[in-house]
């Protein structure tokens, strides 16, 4: 591993797109403590500290912390995350989208465009409604429409300001800008996390109790690291066989080839939507200031707040775990199926020649092909489930809340192996061991 790290940065091309990168998150950290002009900071700290679940914590770790500091980057890369989200689920409502996806390069170009005009709409109408919904509340001083148009502003230029570098980030440094952004902002939430575990389960007990206790969070951080890996790269590659044809004199074709499906072929995309869903009730709830109290209505909101589930003191809570499992196999099924197309893959296969062995050719190819993605589709499905519901179970028995739930620590072990991978093909084109390589 270290020897690999000083053969990359032995090259000069390599070395330079690093360092690039490197540079940009010092940025991105910067940016993130800059406060918005005109606020008052601790405003939305307070009204933070009095929230009692955790619909806006899986906002926060996705800012990194500055939506709550209230800084220029307080919305972060959510617009652009939400807008892509948007864009890739209207290629299947919209024919003029659809026909763009398939054009290659220039279709992509259109579609980029496109996502980053809604990017900046959905940040400039999320700036105006905190202007709106917390100005008058105390975040804006004295509000009048010079400062709430101040706070707009630059809210709107921090959100496409990060955009901006992540695809520059995408350009000229190394792995995926977007995903390198999002992931840098929940790694600098983990040191406080380990701080509030050591507070709660170390410090101040016994040398015994507290060595047990601290070989068992490494132990389940370990644990859930290790699942990610293997639910991210595994995969069941379907043999395909082409057909030798004659082309000229010549007979042409007749290689062997596979089709890898990923067994999470979705990734983490159906617990953000399951997440986002859950939250949104608890969300419009704080806004209208119908949080706590009895009855029906805030059993129901109990029931979609993660932090109330598994808890022994209140297991009716728990009742929401039950829909939060099937949203997830749900949108894992449905995500999947508008990014793999059976039938578009079978049709392909027949054109050229090619054919599975043992599977004749259209519609039962059409038919296997369904059969084994939903196999695999639901065994990811139930992966993802495990794997982010690990940190749910210790939080709600044993009280061990951090903001890395499963759902971050995909995101971060996916980001980290995919540029791994990337800084390992860009040295393999120069005869070096990459990262991956035994």
């Amino acid at each position: 591993m270290l020897e690999t790290l000083r053969n990359a940065f032995k090259i000069k091309e390599v070395r330079k797109k690093i360092f690039f990168t490197f540079l940009m998150l010092v940025v991105i950290r910067l940016g993130s403590q800059l406060p918005v002009p005109g606020v008052d900071r601790s405003y939305l700290a307070n009204w933070f500290a009095n929230q009692t679940g955790d619909a806006f914590n899986f906002f926060s770790a996705f800012t990194g912390g500055s939506f709550e500091k209230m800084s220029i980057f307080a919305l972060n890369i959510t617009p652009y995350i939400t807008s892509s989200i948007i864009i890739q689920l209207l290629t299947i409502a919209i024919p003029k989208l659809e026909e763009m996806q398939k054009e290659g390069e220039d279709g992509r170009k259109k579609l980029t465009a496109i996502t980053r005009y809604v990017t900046v709409a959905l940040a400039l109408i999320e700036s105006i409604a905190m202007a709106i919904g917390f100005g008058n509340k105390g975040l804006i001083p004295d509000m009048n429409f010079v400062k709430a148009f101040m706070v707009v502003v630059a809210l709107t230029a921090g959100s496409a300001f990060l955009m901006w570098v992540g695809e520059r980030i995408t350009e000229k440094g190394v792995g995926n800008g977007i995903s390198i952004v999002l992931m840098i902002n929940i790694l600098s939430r983990v040191p406080s996390d380990l701080s509030s575990l050591y507070t709660t389960f170390i410090k101040g007990k016994s040398v015994a109790r507290g060595s047990l206790a601290a070989l068992v969070i490494l132990a389940v951080i370990v644990v859930t690291v290790v699942l990610v890996i293997l639910l991210n790269d595994a995969q069941r590659r379907i043999p395909v066989q082409y057909a030798k044809k004659m082309q000229g004199r010549k007979m042409v074709g007749g290689q062997s080839t596979h089709i890898p499906l990923k067994v999470n072929t979705a990734g983490v995309i159906p617990v953000i939507f399951a997440s986002s869903l859950m939250s949104m009730p608890t969300v419009i709830a704080s806004f209208l200031g119908k949080t706590g109290g009895t009855g029906v209505g805030a059993t129901i909101l109990g029931m979609m707040s993660q932090n109330n589930w598994f808890s022994p003191k209140q297991p009716i809570y728990s009742v929401g775990l039950v829909l939060y499992i099937a949203m997830i196999i749900f949108f894992a099924y449905f995500y999947t199926s508008i990014t793999f197309n059976p039938i578009e893959v079978a049709d392909n296969m027949k054109k050229q020649g090619g054919f599975i062995p043992g599977i004749r050719p259209g519609k039962p190819t059409t038919d296997y092909l369904n059969k084994i993605l939903n196999y695999l589709v639901f065994l990811g499905a139930v992966g993802l489930t495990i794997v982010v519901l690990i940190p749910i179970f210790f939080n709600g028995v044993f009280g061990a809340y951090v903001s890395f739930g499963g759902t971050s620590i995909i995101i971060i072990v996916g980001v980290v192996l995919e540029t791994l991978k990337q800084i390992e093909s860009q040295m393999l084109v120069r005869n070096y061991r990459g990262f991956l390589s035994e």
